[in-house]
């Protein structure tokens, strides 16, 4: 039996030059499932996305998906794409097995966790205050320089990374300290400063974008703190659940993440296209 892909619809071209395009999974022209691959909002042409890839019941466990993903980096391809960026459900095991099966290699996973009726408090000597326009003009630059690098640290090209990072602080940040819904705030303890939080309060939960002790303050336990502190404020707008992203390799932050209660709730995955 042949497993192949049809196209649904013709080829998408948006006004930014995006490519995108919806298949049928066939075999021997018979429809077994579907797949969309498209370019990637963020980094652009040269990076494919695909999602949405499903094998009906009868037909899993016969190898279909695996054809189907392999056809789709094949339309990639076609395309000029250079790499391949997907996002796998963490309680997805047998698409967690696939990915890796084929060469796609985790880069972060996002963590999510229900908030309790009642707020943690911090320790005792720390406490969190807003952080000020003077210190968010050093704090963005050194942000968006660090960003940057853990993205190229997991096989995104220089140019592609600073590009990226510069796009989504200026995307997520517009106005600044200002911007609504944002919150970026300084931990101190026994008065000095040892740590920044950024925390996004959207609808129906919180995400935390951006923990981060200073150097010379860490071991201490205040990523622990901070994150208490995201619990804290996110609990105080009314928000039942918090989010986070965590790169692959940061052992501390998923060991902390995990001691506090986090799951994963999807991977971020990649692979280049040779």
């Amino acid at each position: 039996m042949t497993t192949t892909l049809r196209p649904t619809e013709p080829l998408q071209h948006a006004a930014d030059g995006a490519l995108s395009r919806h298949f049928q999974v066939c075999v021997n022209s018979r429809p077994v499932g579907e797949v969309r691959v498209s370019t990637h909002p963020l980094f652009g042409p040269p990076v494919a996305r695909i999602e949405d890839l499903s094998i009906e019941e009868p037909d899993r466990g016969r190898g279909r998906g695996t054809v189907a993903a392999l056809a789709a980096e094949e339309v990639a391809r076609g395309w000029g794409c250079e790499r391949v960026e997907i996002t796998v459900p963490a309680e997805s095991g047998p698409a967690l097995r696939l990915a890796t099966a084929l060469g796609y290699v985790r880069r972060n996973r996002g963590m999510e966790k229900a908030l309790g009726e009642v707020p943690p408090g911090l320790p005792a000597g720390s406490r969190d205050r807003p952080m000020t326009e003077a210190e968010y003009g050093t704090w963005r630059e050194q942000a968006v320089t660090d960003y940057a690098q853990s993205w190229i640290d997991r096989g995104v090209p220089e140019d592609e990374a600073q590009a990226k990072a510069e796009r989504d602080y200026t995307g997520l940040l517009p106005r600044g300290l200002a911007t609504a819904n944002m919150r970026l705030s300084v931990l101190e303890h026994e008065d000095t400063s040892v740590g920044i939080l950024w925390l996004f309060l959207a609808e129906d939960r919180a995400f935390v974008y951006k923990v981060e002790t200073d150097e010379a303050y860490r071991g201490r336990g205040h990523g622990r703190s901070l994150m208490l502190l995201a619990e804290a404020q996110a609990a105080a707008a009314g928000k039942h659940r918090i989010g986070l992203n965590v790169f692959a390799g940061n052992t501390p932050a998923e060991r902390l993440y995990e001691s506090l209660g986090y799951e994963p709730v999807s991977y971020g995955m990649y692979k280049n296209l040779i």
